[in-house]
């Protein structure tokens, strides 16, 4: 009998670690090839591990909200059939000790080479953090070094001089506020006061995904500072260009034609005459994307968010873009996303006119600088201008609502952005080709 190490597989190149959420088999049950064995999550989506082969589940290595490192073993597969009962049986002779060893030896080096920073009460950005554990800093060492950033935060720069004096020998010591010690010593507590709940009143936890949501949205607002542009657009011609070519378009292609892509593919060429916009921020430090990523919020049917991501956006014609959008959203919904799906993003549309809203004011997906939300298309009144005159008409309008982070992006840039996708899309050509 063959045995099959079942490990968790590689999920992007920034996704090292999932917890497992649940186990789809058991024990002693048969698996096919390719069948989902258990379900992972990440901290941007859940998703299942398939087998590689088709045998019989004769050992589960971890439980469920257990953390798993990329390319550990999760289970064993005896392949080639037969009588598995007899294998377990063999096994439990010597396997429960040496696995307790293992595992032991495990925790020990994940408590030396990744240490828990989530215990601080001090705020770490992820780059500091990974920062620390590639360098083998401990948390008391991280706490003990005194930031430059806000708020006495410690950022890139404040770690990296930490790193270089204390590989060159000298004893690094951070000063202490005599005044402070007392305070730290003694710290205050603040009653937690129980919510109240009245007669038919339920309190429900969040499930996992809506807390990392709360989490980012209030990071997110804590780190940018958000300011908001807006303007109105006539899309007369794309709703109209639109009526005329969907039902064409659809039995050629066999994809819906949404207004989504038409969108994507203008805030796609305005990200490409304002590569200012296309940026990141790590700390002090600007990063000038050279890839447009673009993030596509999307309602997930248990009303969580999820926000997956084309690639190269502007490297697609229309019709492929119609076909991105479509697969994403599809799989979004399906909950067959995969953990490399929502990564990379280098800026993101949300569509609030789906649920009716005119304008919104989004929250920045970090560590990008710019969000547009897009409203809804309505019917309005308009003045249109003539060369015989102005006269009122009834004209396709929607708002576009621009997002951005104040600290790297000033208002000429934010306002000029959001102006270039509105020009894109007021001067659509009826007549085009698809």
């Amino acid at each position: 009998m063959a045995r099959f190490e079942l490990k968790l597989p590689k999920m992007g190149e920034s996704v090292a670690e999932a917890t497992i959420t649940n186990w789809l088999k058991k024990v002693g049950e048969t698996i096919e090839m390719d069948e989902a064995v258990l379900e992972i999550a990440t901290d941007k989506v859940d998703s299942e591990v398939p087998s590689e082969v088709s045998g019989t589940l004769v050992e589960i290595l971890f439980n469920v909200d257990d953390v798993v490192q990329v390319g550990q073993t999760i289970a064993i597969i005896e392949t080639e059939g037969g009588a598995v009962e007899a294998a377990p049986a063999a096994a439990k002779v010597e396997t429960p000790a040496v696995a307790e060893v293992a595992k032991a030896v495990e925790v020990a080096k994940e408590a030396v080479a990744a240490p828990d920073f989530s215990t601080s009460e001090k705020f770490f950005s992820p780059l500091v953090k990974n920062i620390a554990k590639e360098e083998g800093i401990s948390l008391a060492e991280l706490e003990s070094i005194a930031g430059s950033g806000k708020d006495g935060r410690v950022n890139k720069e404040d770690i990296l001089k930490y790193i270089e004096t204390r590989k060159s020998g000298a004893v690094v010591s951070t000063p202490q506020p005599v005044a402070a010690q007392p305070v730290a010593s003694t710290p205050v507590e603040t009653p937690k006061v129980a919510p109240s709940l009245n007669g038919g009143d339920e309190m429900v936890e969040m499930d996992r995904m809506r807390k990392l949501i709360s989490k980012y949205m209030v990071e997110s607002v804590q780190t940018s500072a958000h300011v908001q542009s807006f303007i109105e657009v006539d899309v007369t011609n794309i709703v109209k260009w639109r009526d005329k070519v969907k039902n064409v378009f659809e039995k050629r292609e066999g994809e819906k034609l949404t207004f989504t892509p038409i969108f994507m593919e203008a805030v796609a060429k305005a990200l490409k005459d304002f590569p200012g916009m296309n940026i990141s921020v790590e700390g002090d430090f600007i990063i000038k994307r050279k890839n447009i990523n673009l993030g596509m919020a999307a309602a997930l049917p248990n009303g969580n968010l999820i926000v997956p991501v084309i690639k190269n956006a502007d490297q697609l014609n229309l019709v492929g873009m119609a076909k991105a959008v479509n697969d994403l959203g599809n799989r979004a919904k399906a909950g067959k996303l995969k953990p490399d799906d929502t990564q990379g993003g280098t800026y993101t549309v949300t569509n609030v006119g789906t649920f009716g809203s005119v304008f919104g004011t989004p929250i920045i997906n970090q560590p990008q600088v710019g969000i547009l939300a897009l409203g809804a298309i309505r019917k309005v009144p308009a003045v249109i201008e003539t060369p015989e005159g102005d006269f009122i008409g009834i004209r396709q309008k929607m708002f576009l609502s621009h997002s951005y982070d104040h600290r790297v992006v000033d208002g000429a840039l934010g306002g000029s952005f959001v102006k270039r996708v509105a020009d894109y899309l007021e001067a659509w050509d009826i007549n085009r080709d698809i």
